[in-house]
């Protein structure tokens, strides 16, 4: 193993020592004997019978077939889940086979960021994901299932749905994907008719062609943002059958293996002899090694805040510090767009997971002692899955790139470092992602500060031409508690256009852009965010700002003194906490954890001791 790799792992398990022991302990003794339904006052068992077709209730009144739930995020409208909505038959049908009965037991909400993308309801996605955690948790309150299986995709749903599972860490669990839909209109050409979009050189009709050229059927989508990240992050973390995470939508293979997943999930219950619960799964080591995948490939910044709630709720205390040692010595390994011209097809036509946890594992940069849904051991994921006279196995994967500007080498990388830097300074702690910049690490970005309190502020701007300027655009009061922490990923277009104008351009935001955020250099998830007291909020128009990739330095070059002297700007957050529902969201977003601590409500006080005042009486 790598010396860092195992120094950062070390410093997580002494970190998380306390609050990992007493969440296994949980577990444990949540875990028990025979079937949970069992349990059950006959009255409560004949409420989950009731609705149950002859042959479930008949195998279900006997108490011993395991019961899988089911917890799916189907619907209609987000072309990455909507192929879900066969999945249940399919998994009753394979379940069956193995000796169990599936149900479901609930549904998650998924929207989409794509179409809420600059719109009101983007300030509801990053809460979006407590919700998902909450009703995971209301689906499995019955207390009937001995095991589960997540159905989701995209960006708080993977997220939501394992921090939420993890409350119930004594089952299995296995996340099946529904994977990416075919390529369609370059990424690289999208984003060039959207610039010329926004410039007024196309009409509205000749940019929605183009749209739905890019996006033209069920599937995730094709660049390698947060919800191909979080299929990554998956598999790295052991939690999709081998190979599964980018065999593409309405695929045989991708039937076969919900149809696998379905019979794994019922063999490796507590009633068997192969028991594999979900918080055995995610450890400390698994953590790490989703980590390392996600720096490898340029994945998503987003997973900074996902891995590190999804860590919290299984008593696991990760930071940026974990993410910055590790990035770097962890080589980049993949070049897919926004890091390249290929997208997620060409990742998995190039070797995909296999090829990439090989380079891995042989280079000493993850743990193969680790938990997975498979058995033990992450070198189970050197395979991959075909179908032969339409029967799925699992054959040796490749041990070569089949393209090489997609999939490198460790030893002849396209980079030496990962794809992620933190930044710190007096403007707080941020995240920087350098695997997209064309100067790499070198990024140095010096310029005037143009200051906005809303995304809208800065479109104006650019329309009004105030924007043709050398300047970093720091985008504030974006953060989590400020107005939920909205993805600004709309304000690429614009910058990117300044930046093609031989500007030099940077930005800070206390706010999110994923993993789809192109060329522009920027540091975001900055913290303390400017509605808590954050730096941000001192910025003024023409203050000089320095983005130093090379020595991970976020500055505002203001005296001191000067700075103390100054006031806190007050924003105006009427219009982003009142229409489109985002009213009554207010509690949960006043109780958010900034950016490093996962940007989540519910794990404050979660496997830690809390000490409670009563009030006196009057």
């Amino acid at each position: 193993m790598h010396p860092t790799v195992v120094q950062v792992t070390n410093r997580i398990i002494e970190r998380s020592r306390k609050n990992r022991e007493a969440y296994l302990q949980r577990m444990e003794a949540a875990r028990g004997q025979g079937v949970f339904r069992a349990r059950l006052p006959c009255s409560n068992l004949a409420h989950d019978l009731a609705a149950c077709k002859d042959t479930w209730c008949s195998d279900l009144l006997e108490e011993k077939a395991p019961a899988i739930g089911i917890i799916t995020s189907y619907n209609d409208l987000v072309s990455a889940h909507q192929p879900y909505g066969s999945y249940p038959q399919i998994i009753r049908e394979a379940v069956a086979e193995a000796g169990g009965v599936a149900q479901v037991a609930g549904g998650v909400p998924a929207m989409c960021d794509g179409i809420t993308q600059g719109e009101p309801g983007m300030d509801l996605s990053l809460m979006s994901r407590d919700v998902i955690a909450l009703s995971t948790v209301i689906g499995l309150s019955h207390n009937v299932f001995d095991g589960v299986l997540l159905l989701g995709v995209c960006d708080k749903i993977v997220p939501g749905l394992l921090m939420g599972g993890l409350q119930f860490g004594h089952l299995p669990m296995i996340l099946v994907p529904a994977g990416p839909m075919p390529p369609g209109l370059p990424n690289r050409e999208k984003a060039r008719v959207r610039e010329l979009y926004a410039q007024g050189r196309i009409s509205r009709k000749e940019m929605l062609a183009a749209e739905l050229a890019a996006y033209h059927s069920p599937g995730t989508c094709t660049f390698y943002g947060t919800a191909n990240s979080n299929q990554l992050m998956a598999e790295m973390l052991g939690l999709h059958l081998p190979g599964a995470s980018f065999v593409g939508a309405g695929t045989p293979l991708r039937e076969q293996l919900t149809r696998a997943a379905a019979r794994r999930a019922t063999e490796i219950t507590h009633l068997g002899e192969e028991y594999i619960p979900l918080g055995r799964v995610i450890c400390e080591q698994s953590v790490v090694n989703a980590m390392v995948g996600l720096l490898a490939t340029g994945g998503s910044t987003n997973e900074t805040m996902h891995l590190v709630a999804i860590a919290r709720a299984a008593g696991i205390r990760i930071n940026w510090d974990d993410f910055g040692d590790l990035s770097e010595v962890v080589p980049l390994l993949v070049r897919i767009y926004p890091n390249g011209p290929g997208d997620i097809n060409s990742f998995q036509q190039a070797g995909g997971m296999a090829l990439l946890i090989r380079e891995l594992l042989a280079n000493g940069l993850v743990h193969d002692d680790v938990q997975t849904v498979a058995g033990f051991g992450l070198s189970r994921y050197l395979k991959r899955p075909v179908l032969r006279d339409g029967r799925l196995v699992w054959e040796e994967g490749p041990e070569e790139s089949s393209d090489p500007e997609v999939m490198a080498t460790a030893s002849r990388p396209f980079a030496d470092k990962g794809g992620i830097k933190v930044l710190s300074g007096n403007l707080g702690r941020a995240i920087m992602k350098i695997s997209s910049l064309a100067d790499g690490e070198n990024t140095l970005i010096e310029a005037p500060a143009m200051v906005f309190d809303s995304q809208q502020e800065l479109e104006e701007a650019f329309h009004a031409g105030r924007l043709d300027r050398d300047l970093v655009a720091v985008v504030r009061f974006q953060g989590p508690q400020a107005n939920g922490m909205p993805e600004l990923h709309k304000l690429i277009t614009f910058l990117s256009i300044i930046m093609d104008r031989g500007f030099t351009v940077g930005l800070v935001t206390d706010g999110r852009l994923s993993g789809a955020s192109g060329k522009v250099p920027f540091a975001i998830h900055c913290t303390p965010e400017a509605f808590c007291g954050g730096m941000l909020a001192k910025v003024r128009d023409g203050d000089p700002i320095r983005l130093d990739a090379r020595h991970s330095r976020l500055e505002l070059l203001v005296d001191d003194r000067e700075l103390e002297a100054r006031e806190f700007a007050t924003p105006n957050l009427e219009a982003h906490r009142y229409g489109f529902g985002r009213q009554i969201f207010a509690p949960l977003r006043r109780d958010l954890l900034g950016a490093e601590e996962g940007g989540t409500s519910l794990f404050t006080y979660v496997h830690e001791s809390c000490h409670v005042v009563f009030p006196k009486d009057n």
